[in-house]
């Protein structure tokens, strides 16, 4: 098991083969006890906690513009317990982001409900990858995405314009890959059918949108991996792609 890739800096990306292994995470193996009783702490603080399915790495590697790895299928309460565990775990987290920019450029964020995990995080609407995100065996990342963005703001970005390649950032918490999709109304247009899409949902994951219009416009809550992509957004670079 080997995680390398340069951390703290952003990377073009122009693929991504990420494989999902049908054998269980060691993690997973190695801390069955640990797990269940920390689930059991997590859903008493929080009964809305519910323990899916999501994936964790075991492997990643950037070698020539590409991200190679694997993952394993693990349920959520084990995601749980990797995340206060994850120094010498052996696993690593990876997630995508549909950097999503309006007509005038204003990128359009959300902020997480308070009965999710992350209560009052700002970043772009996202989750784990899942079984559902893999195409025989391969993540399809723009599916994690498109889908991601459904679920949480009612939009569908599967025929908005997409930037023509990934970018990835590697932190010691986790890799993000994103890409920007691009809607043609206004970011105040936007935020308003996020807006009238979470008032209808009975548990909306998200407290809703939240637009950012230059670098230096950093809300409240932001989560610590979305300066930099705020900044290489508005810094012009790779503006076309």
């Amino acid at each position: 098991m080997s995680f390398d890739l340069p951390r703290n800096v952003i990377l073009p990306v122009d693929a991504v083969d990420v494989r999902l292994d049908p054998d269980p995470h060691p993690f997973a193996l190695d801390n069955a006890e640990a797990i269940a009783e920390n689930w059991q702490r997590e859903i008493a603080a929080n009964p809305a906690l519910f323990d899916g399915t999501v994936v964790l790495l075991s492997q990643l590697a950037y070698r020539d513009n590409r991200l190679v790895g694997r993952c394993h299928a693990v349920t959520y309460s084990t995601f749980m317990l990797w995340r206060k565990r994850r120094e010498n775990s052996g696993a690593e987290h990876a997630y995508a982001h549909a950097v999503l920019v309006a007509g005038d450029n204003a990128l359009v964020a959300i902020r997480m409900g308070l009965q999710t995990v992350n209560a009052g995080r700002v970043y772009f609407a996202a989750g784990s990858f899942e079984p559902v995100d893999f195409r025989d065996g391969q993540v399809d990342v723009d599916f994690n995405m498109i889908r991601e963005v459904r679920e949480e703001t009612g939009l569908d970005l599967s025929g908005a314009e997409r930037g023509k390649h990934w970018h990835a950032l590697s932190t010691n918490s986790g890799t993000v890959i994103f890409r920007r999709y691009h809607e043609t109304a206004p970011a105040d247009e936007i935020a308003r059918r996020i807006s009238a899409f979470v008032a209808t949902e009975a548990e909306p994951e998200i407290e809703g949108p939240v637009i950012i219009r230059h670098a230096a416009d950093l809300p409240v809550g932001l989560s610590p991996h979305m300066k930099p992509l705020i900044e290489w957004h508005f810094s012009g670079e790779d503006s076309l792609v």
